[in-house]
Formats: C-alpha cells, structure tokens, sequence
C-alpha cells in the first residue's frame, strides 16, 4: 500500500470511527435494553444467584444459564462501559457477518460491493435495531456462518465446536444438530454432542450440580410461560404469530401453525437430501436454517431476521438463476423487507404491515425462493 493510500484509509477509518462515536452517544448509549438483561444476569451467576426471576417483567432473562456464566466478565465492568464495548464489537461482527456471507458464496457472480450494498438495503432496519436494543443476534451468525464455512473446508472439529457454541449463544441454534447428522462426518457431530455437554454442565462450576439442575428447569418454565403472551406482539414474526394474529390465539391457530411449520421444516430437510455432486452445499443449508430460525421460534423478533443475512445475499447473488416468476416474487418481497421501515411507512401503516404478518410472509418466499436454488441444483 502506498503512503497516500494508507493516509487516506487511516483518515477513513478515522472518519468511521468517529461517527460510530458520534451515533453511540447521541443515539444508543441511553438504551441497548437487552444488554442490560445480560449485564445483570452475568452479575447474577458471579454471585450464584437465581437467573430467572418473574419480577423482572418483560426483561425476562431467557438464556441457558451457561450463557450468563460466559458473560461473568461482561458484568465487571460498569453497564454504562460494558454498552460502549459491546457496541462497537457489534458493528465488528456486522462486517464480520457480511465479509463471512460474501465469503460462504459458491461461486461470486456480481461484484463484492453489489452484493454488499444491496444486502444492506434489504436488512439495514435489523441491524439498526440490534444495534440499538444491544441485542446477541448477530454474534450468533458470525458464529453459526463461521461453522458453515468451516463445514466447507472440512474442518469438522472447528464445525462441532461452532455449533455448540451458538447454542450458549442462542439455544435455538439446535436446528444445527439435524444438519450435522445429515452431513455423516462423525468428527464434527461428537464435538457438538460432547460441546452441548459442557453447555449443561458449565454452570455446574458456580452453582454445583443441584442447582445447575434447577436452573434448567427454571429457563425452560420461563421459555414456555412467556411464549403465549407473546404471540399477537406485533413485532413478533414467528408463524405461530402470524396464525394468531390472523385467526386469534386458539386451537385452530396452533394447529396451522403446526402444519406451516412442519412443511418449512419438510423442505429444509428436502434440501438436504439434494446436496450431493454440489461444490458447497453447506452454504445455502445453513443460510436456510438461520433463515428458518426466527419463522419456526415461537417468539421469533423482527430483528432476528438479521441472521438471515447469507440467505439473502445468495439471492442477491443467483437472482438471475431464477425461474422468472419466483424472480418477480422474491424481488418484491425483497423490496418490500428493504422498505418496511417505520420512517418510511408512518406509524400506523407499519402498525397495520406488522399486524398482517407480511413481513413473515416475504420472509417464507425467501425460503421458498432458496429452495428453488437448490432444486436448480446451484447453490
């Protein structure tokens, strides 16, 4: 590199940095909510506390206990420092996501910074939204794409490993288990088996065996209890939500939802059975499993759709690859995820988008559209 050009990329990093600074300050330091529940749950398990507590509300701790013991020195430091370390190690691991997503493509067919920026356009409200409620999402998917990409380069001790680490992360990550078994690399399904074991029994250490029990027992009463109310949130994008906001909250409902979800998880497992003679077909399973994530969890958030980052730049990238009509469709829906923004929309217009599940909806034609890429047997 040569001397002007490194002034001119330290001045640009500067420039960034400064910004990033400017936008903690002024925008987020006061909030990132979420964080605050790890802060004090981290605290928690330091002092071998109870994690899950009904007092605290919607702040509810809902995380394996292993998850709060990792996070024991996140809690000691102050809350206010912890919230400007983790903010600026989010927007790391947002480049991290997009540089591993470009990177987990099989083959590049449009430039790195078309790819970039309209992926970026697409799910630009997601990362805002993690960013601001100091949410884990997106340390899930560099970790969940880096055992893709391990996964690809046979690496299957690093993809064990990865993959019973994002379950600490977040438990909904078992999805993975299924995959690994479908991939028959026994290296890689013994570490995941042999990491989950250490996830149960981590919190062993602090509480003794016991109580570690206890609190299993606990987050799972805490998980099922809060799953219900939360179903008509209008934020809320999981199918099961989008039956009940559809139909109300009953047996009817559930049933759909039972129905929609096993089709989801009938074509996940659809695509698996076709990856043989495929260069990379780690790449697109994984994109649909982190895809599938927040539509099958009952309490899937609007901005948990950030792990669906790889999906999306894959049909960025083979949009072309398309049958023209599944082309139109996944182009609308994208647009349509691009400008659901509340800005754009006003308050009651996104009120009544939201209400309508239709960004669920866009999001099951993203499954739908990468399962077409694989059908086509191209990604």
């Amino acid at each position: 590199m040569t001397a002007p050009s490194r002034w001119t990329a330290t001045l640009l990093i500067a420039v960034v940095a400064m910004g990033l600074a400017v936008l903690f300050v002024h925008k987020v330091s006061g909030k990132m909510p979420d964080l605050a529940v790890y802060w004090t749950a981290a605290n928690r398990a330091s002092h071998a506390e109870p994690l899950y507590r009904a007092d605290d509300g919607h702040y509810q701790f809902k995380y394996l206990p292993a998850f709060a013991v990792l996070m024991i020195p996140l809690g000691a430091v102050s809350l206010e420092t912890a919230k400007a370390v983790w903010f600026m190690t989010s927007v790391a691991l947002l480049v991290g996501l997009l540089v591993l997503s470009v990177r987990l493509l099989p083959e590049r067919r449009r430039p790195t910074w078309v790819l970039v920026a309209l992926t970026l356009a697409v799910m630009a409200k997601f990362y805002g939204h993690e960013l601001v409620l100091g949410q884990m999402n997106l340390l899930f998917a560099v970790i969940a794409g880096a055992g893709a990409l391990a996964a690809i380069n046979k690496r299957e001790v690093t993809t064990g490993a990865l993959t019973a680490l994002a379950i600490v992360v977040k438990p909904y990550a078992v999805i993975f288990l299924p995959w690994l078994i479908a991939r028959r690399r026994l290296e890689s399904i013994a570490i995941a088996v042999l990491g989950c074991a250490i996830v149960f029994a981590l919190p062993c250490v602090i509480y003794g065996v016991p109580q570690t029990i206890r609190l299993h027992q606990d987050w799972w009463a805490t998980v099922t209890s809060s799953t219900t109310p939360n179903l008509t949130n209008a934020d809320n994008v999981s199918i099961a939500a989008m039956w009940a906001k559809w139909i109300g909250i009953g047996r009817l409902a559930t049933i759909l939802a039972a129905i929609t979800s096993l089709s989801a998880v009938v074509l996940a497992a659809v695509v698996l059975t076709r990856r043989n003679h495929l260069r990379a077909p780690e790449a697109l399973e994984s994109a649909l499993l982190l895809t599938l994530i927040p539509l099958l969890s009952p309490q899937g958030w609007d901005y948990v759709f950030l792990v669906s980052t790889a999906g999306i730049m894959l049909l960025v990238n083979y949009a072309d690859r398309l049958p023209r009509p599944a082309r139109i469709l996944t182009s609308i829906a994208l647009a349509t995820i691009a400008l659901s923004l509340y800005d754009v929309m006003g308050r009651s217009a996104y009120r009544v988008f939201m209400s309508l599940s239709i960004i669920t909806l866009c999001f099951l034609v993203v499954v739908g559209a990468l399962y077409a890429l694989r059908t086509r047997a191209i990604a």
